[in-house]
């Protein structure tokens, strides 16, 4: 049964003076608790990743959730920190983003949906930023902005094909019709902003620093230039606090910050970490998609930035999954295959052997369905161990916590025994171009990589700006290793293509964008939205 959130504050070690509630069952934390934290040592931190997911699904949240009740289940004192989801997802495909059956977030229905209005503030101050741009040329163009060459986008949570490609101004008699496109809100360079400053002072600094458009004469122009940071602040003041929220089971969660793994960088607010890190002994996160994606920014990106070195990862598979990586029809996946098993699980080993690459200890946990046969659980098992991987059943959708008592125990010893020995892998001194190319060559396995006339351009444009030094933030389809959604398994030798290279200042990366990857997706045939209908 839900508790009210004071309760679950305490249970954390939140008094309630830094609780701002929404309600009965949500609250915003106050920044000023790590005044009075500052000198507690921080706990082990624990990311949750998975293989490349396919329509089967893996489970990943479930998982994290999962294993954040297995840890209170053997008496760990665990914090989760997760991402919050986006009305795109919950619409489109997902139909919501907090977990599933019995290894849940709650309140499901409000983090799915409005919250605490993240999204909200988000999404007005990227269109407010926008909205000053057009009318400071409208007004005399006092920066000399070249209305083509301005790069901040639009952006709406939602998924709205027909928002890639807009025409604004077309009216305005004193304004220069232009082509225009909408960004999701979680793809925006102020999502990452979000997720990515240590601080509010540090988020305004980032912010300050966002290159909005260039002039005639091609000079970047900085929102600094607008004179709006201050109103950005005021939108953005309560979005920069943490959520803090249940499990099914009534264990303390911060759910903050949602940025996409396929185009940003896919992880949970830093300021959400760095608190679960003060407040739990252990802290789980998770990261999107799959480790090629979420895992690697969050390894590359996010840790180096926080300051934070993880202690371990758990790698999300189902067999269900793995069968369809090595061939099997979605609609044949009930039934029991081991020979397409055991083509498929070179996703799995792919992931695993990238996570080595970092350093860091791992062990793999199987989301397990009633559909899997003994001789699948036998044969995957015996993989596993044969590869001396630490491997898990987790039967937590039907059981909650006690479904995840092995997976969290394992992990438990894992974090005992076996050292982390984290490190990133690139030096972000490096040349862009190289980096992009360690990336293609040591994650996705590509043999070739080919950058565009348009792509090479820009980042000798970067380069010069003073902005090689930098992380880089690959943008790729998540439904394969390659650059192409078709292909399933661990292919390698591939030629994969970066067709545009641009820069999130604010952010301190460089997107480079692969193959048909969209920053603003569409919904499917059947939208979840409309599933919706059904519900009783």
């Amino acid at each position: 049964m839900i508790e009210t959130i004071d309760k679950i504050a305490l249970k954390a070690g939140i008094k309630n003076d830094y609780i701002d509630q929404y309600g009965r069952y949500k609250a915003k934390i106050d920044l000023s608790i790590f005044d009075e934290l500052k000198d507690k040592k921080n706990g082990k931190l624990v990311l949750v990743t998975a293989i490349t997911p396919t329509k089967s699904g893996e489970g990943k949240t479930t998982m994290s959730i999962a294993l954040a009740e297995g840890f209170a289940k053997i008496g760990v004192n665990c914090m989760l920190a997760l991402r919050e989801p986006s009305l795109g997802p919950v619409f489109g495909l997902k139909g919501g983003a907090t977990g599933g059956g019995l290894a849940s977030i709650q309140p499901a229905d409000d983090i799915n949906l409005h919250f605490t209005g993240d999204m909200h503030a988000l999404t007005s101050s990227i269109n407010l930023i926008a909205a000053i741009i057009d009318n400071h040329i409208f007004q005399g163009n006092e920066l000399n902005i070249d209305p083509s060459k301005i790069v901040w986008k639009r952006a709406l949570d939602m998924n709205d094909r027909a928002l890639r490609s807009v025409t604004v101004m077309q009216d305005e008699k004193k304004g220069s019709p232009r082509h225009d496109e909408f960004v999701i809100t979680v793809a925006s360079e102020m999502m990452a902003i979000l997720c990515l400053a240590s601080d509010p002072e540090d988020f305004k600094r980032r912010v300050n620093n966002i290159i909005v458009a260039y002039t005639f004469d091609d000079k970047p122009v900085y929102l600094k230039e607008l004179k709006i940071s201050n109103a950005i602040m005021k939108l953005m003041k309560e979005a920069l606090k943490p959520n803090l929220v249940q499990t099914t089971e009534n264990n303390p969660t911060l759910v903050h910050g949602g940025p996409f793994a396929n185009i940003a960088h896919g992880c949970n607010s830093i300021i959400a970490l760095k608190l679960a890190a003060k407040l739990g002994d252990v802290t789980v996160t998770e990261a999107g998609f799959g480790a090629d994606l979420g895992a690697e920014k969050f390894l590359d990106i996010c840790c180096p930035t926080a300051g934070l070195s993880p202690d371990g990862v758990v790698v999300v598979a189902t067999i269900r999954a793995l069968k369809e990586h090595g061939g099997m029809e979605y609609e044949e996946l009930s039934k029991p295959n081991v020979e397409a098993l055991k083509n498929g699980v070179c996703n799995l080993k792919l992931h695993l052997e990238n996570i080595s690459k970092y350093g860091v200890p791992v062990v793999v946990a199987i989301n397990h369905f009633k559909d899997d046969s003994k001789e699948e659980v036998e044969w995957l098992t015996k993989w596993c161990e044969e590869n001396n991987y630490c491997v898990s059943f987790v039967d937590s959708f039907a059981k909650g916590g006690e479904g995840s008592v092995d997976l969290a125990n394992k992990v438990k010893d894992m974090l005992a025994n076996k050292k982390s020995n984290y490190h990133k892998l690139y030096d972000y001194n490096l040349p862009i171009k190289e980096k992009i190319e360690i990336i293609c060559h040591e994650i996705y396995r590509a043999g070739e990589v080919e950058f565009s006339d348009k792509a090479l351009e820009q980042i000798e444009r970067y380069t010069k700006l003073g902005y090689g030094k930098t992380a880089v933030c690959m943008a790729k389809t998540p439904l394969s290793i390659t650059d192409n959604p078709k292909v399933k398994g661990a292919p390698s030798g591939y030629k994969i293509s970066i067709r545009e290279v641009n820069l999130s200042a604010g952010a301190n990366f460089i997107v480079a964008l692969t193959g048909k990857v969209m920053t603003m997706p569409g919904l499917p045939k059947v939208p979840a939205a409309v599933l919706m209908e059904q519900e009783k």
